[in-house]
């Protein structure tokens, strides 16, 4: 194969992976050394001149001219003299002879090795590339085009036609992809799977509702406002943190905008995602009153070392607290990092019910504690429950249910 068609070829194939110039000639550089080393051991003596865009290739190789009985003549940067006079007749020992060396003296299958090498060193820089380019960009909202439905995943590819994907777990669960669909995600984390980058993107991260109040908010963008920490049950339920530094603004309202106009377009991203907005404070009485909202509480017990807060509410507000399939609370505790257990206030008209503390010698503790956790304290407030209800909002099993449910009753008919 002629230089000029290797360099050519190469340089066409380059430009179409976007390589620059520099990269490309280092590229062509380094693998006329590696050529150069197989076939005389050492580069060092070597100069490699490169036209990438004429095509033109010169290998020049230097030796210094000795005595024919030197000592020195078998060194690879020095040539005898009869040898060197065979290239010019008047070389005299001590001048440096320039030879040059042609492509095709490195045989067909050495050129045809680096033609190949020249291309998979393009298609690793590629890879390179894509790598560093979405590394810096996790955590960064991006868009994708559809182009493949698969069970356990969605394949997108971006404006350069890489690929992208959203595994099953980075799903909304309500979200419907079709092929050609614009999708809207950010890119979670890029990992290397068998020595190419695999780009995962998600729309279930906490950071992806950061990211869509930055874009919907500019007081958010601006860092006007703060957003303090994000929870989500992603497509169902989720809960935001803000502060303000500037007392003229009101994060929430900001948030919020007008009749919800800045929130609605979040809530659709979202597949109607229920959003909290919430005003941060470190007054922690009052940030965890926020984060049940719209519960209103009685009262609420701190126990800072154990991380545990007993909250008490009128039996009304109970299940706001405690929200559909327990998710406010589960929420609330994970936006205020602390155990939140619901507790219903007794009025005079319930005087005849029995706290469940009144069973720990026929019901173990650790089955009254789940029930603790749903806002469950008295045997009443379970008893109104259905069995079905019951076990879904509980880890616990049916047979233990009935179990609980005959003696609670036992306790009412004696």
């Amino acid at each position: 194969m002629d230089s000029s068609v290797l360099i050519e070829s190469f340089s066409e194939f380059a430009k179409s992976k976007n390589v620059d110039r520099p990269t490309m000639i280092r590229i062509l550089e380094d693998v006329f050394k590696t050529m150069i080393r197989k076939k005389f051991e050492y580069d060092d003596n070597f100069d490699i001149i490169i036209n990438a865009d004429k095509g033109d290739l010169e290998i020049w190789r230097f030796r210094e001219i000795v005595d024919d009985n030197s000592e020195d003549i078998w060194d690879h940067d020095k040539i005898s003299l009869t040898e060197a006079r065979k290239i010019e007749p008047d070389f005299e020992i001590g001048e440096e002879v320039a030879e040059e060396v042609k492509l095709l003296d490195f045989g067909r299958r050495m050129v045809m090795t680096a033609r190949q090498t020249l291309i998979q060193k393009v298609k690793d820089l590629e890879k390179d590339i894509l790598f560093q380019k979405y590394k810096d960009l996790v955590g960064e909202i991006i868009v994708g085009e559809v182009y493949q439905v698969l069970g356990r995943e969605v394949l997108l590819i971006d404006a350069e036609g890489n690929e992208l994907t959203i595994p099953k777990s980075e799903q909304i669960n309500k979200d419907r992809y079709r092929k050609g669909d614009s999708v809207r995600s950010i890119v979670d984390r890029v990992e290397i799977v068998n020595g190419n980058p695999r780009i995962i993107l998600s729309r279930t991260s906490p950071t992806f509702l950061e990211r869509l109040f930055e874009s919907e908010v500019p007081e958010v963008y601006d860092g006007l406002i703060t957003i303090k920490k994000v929870v989500r049950e992603p497509g169902e339920r989720a809960k935001v943190a803000v502060e303000s530094y500037d007392d003229r603004i009101d994060p929430v309202g900001a948030c919020v905008g007008m009749k919800g106009s800045r929130i609605h377009s979040i809530v659709r991203e979202l597949q109607n995602e229920n959003i909290d907005v919430i005003n941060y404070t470190e007054n922690m009485d009052l940030y965890i009153s926020r984060a049940l909202s719209p519960a209103k509480i009685t009262s609420i017990k701190v126990e800072e070392e154990s991380k545990r807060v007993s909250v008490y509410l009128k039996p009304d507000q109970v299940s706001l607290a405690i929200g559909k399939g327990g998710q406010n609370i589960k929420l609330a505790s994970r936006l205020v990092e602390m155990e939140i257990d619901v507790f219903r206030e007794l009025d005079g008209l319930e005087d005849e019910d029995v706290a469940l503390s009144e069973f720990s010698d026929e019901i173990e503790e650790w089955v009254l504690e789940e029930l603790r956790k749903i806002g469950l304290d008295t045997a009443k407030s379970v008893l109104n429950l259905s069995i079905e209800e019951l076990q879904r909002r509980t880890d616990l099993e049916e047979e233990t249910i009935q179990d609980i449910l005959d003696i609670l009753k036992q306790e009412f008919e004696q």
